[in-house]
């Protein structure tokens, strides 16, 4: 572990940053690596051209390897503004891969993650051919779209891994939202009603004909009680104010509350992707 816990400031919180890569003697490309971003981007944050995130900020002391009391404090100053907005053309031009990368390293940090999607399948239950519909959308070259595809469904690793708690809620539209043809669409309901069966799974389904006392919103995504991520049409929000997350949670454990799961879930997905079969078989 490295160093002892000093104030620390948002304005130096780069050059700070800086001095404990350089106290652990490990180099810039090591930590870069580690960290899921390029040693261009380190550098730049550690020379305080870049404000870093508070991901950003997670990452590198991880990479780094602090003592808990050093990292309480560097987080501290990272979570200055409590919420805070990086722009998605940001990631096109760092790459979609490395966000996937990135996103991996929290998850892999993360013991229970809870996600609700109103409007596509979780991109850790997405088939290869919805990965690639979804991330063909994204304006990049073919080199670019393998690379991201690729490091989504490495991530997904993680639904058999022991001592994870995973859980999904998502609105009965996700099932019938038409971005891939209906025979592809069937093949990924039949991934959602086999991913459920997994023991560390939980993945419910909200019926358009239940009773309601909330609305979808948009999609979010909660890291254990640190961390919520929201993603609106321009970019990507990260959320750390307690109080704010705990807003997260009772807005989820609403939804889990008039959700369908076990059998009677995937009965509903079943009738779904029959009912696509047959439509294929028709056309």
């Amino acid at each position: 572990m490295v160093g002892a816990a000093r104030q620390v400031n948002k304005s130096e919180l780069g050059s700070a940053l800086r001095a404990l890569r350089q106290a652990s003697g490990k180099e810039a490309k090591a930590v870069a690596r580690s960290a899921a971003m390029s040693a261009s981007k380190l550098s730049k944050i550690e020379n305080g051209s870049v404000m870093p995130s508070i991901v950003d900020v997670e990452q590198i002391l991880t990479a780094v390897g602090v003592s808990e009391d050093v990292k309480a404090e560097y987080m501290s100053a990272a979570r200055a503004a409590a919420t805070e907005a990086t722009a998605w053309r940001l990631y096109r031009r760092l790459g979609y891969h490395r966000k996937q990368q990135q996103i991996q390293a929290i998850e892999s940090r993360t013991t229970l993650i809870r996600l609700f999607q109103p409007a596509l399948v979780p991109g850790l239950l997405q088939t290869p051919e919805y990965v690639q519909a979804v991330l063909g959308r994204k304006q990049l070259t073919a080199d670019q779209l393998a690379r991201a595809v690729g490091a989504r469904l490495a991530r997904q690793g993680i639904l058999y891994e022991p001592g994870r708690q995973l859980r999904f809620i998502v609105t009965e539209s996700v099932l019938r939202w038409r971005i891939v043809p209906p025979l592809v669409m069937a093949g990924q309901l039949d991934k959602l009603i086999s991913v459920s069966r997994l023991p560390g799974v939980d993945l419910r389904v909200v019926p358009l004909s239940a009773p309601q006392n909330d609305f979808p919103s948009h999609s979010f995504s909660i890291k254990d009680d640190r961390m919520v991520t929201v993603e609106t049409v321009h970019a990507e929000l990260s959320v750390t104010d307690p109080r704010d997350v705990a807003l997260y949670v009772e807005k989820f454990e609403g939804f889990a509350e008039v959700a369908l799961s076990g059998d009677a879930m995937r009965g509903m997905v079943e009738e779904i992707r029959d009912e696509l079969l047959q439509e294929q078989e028709i056309d």
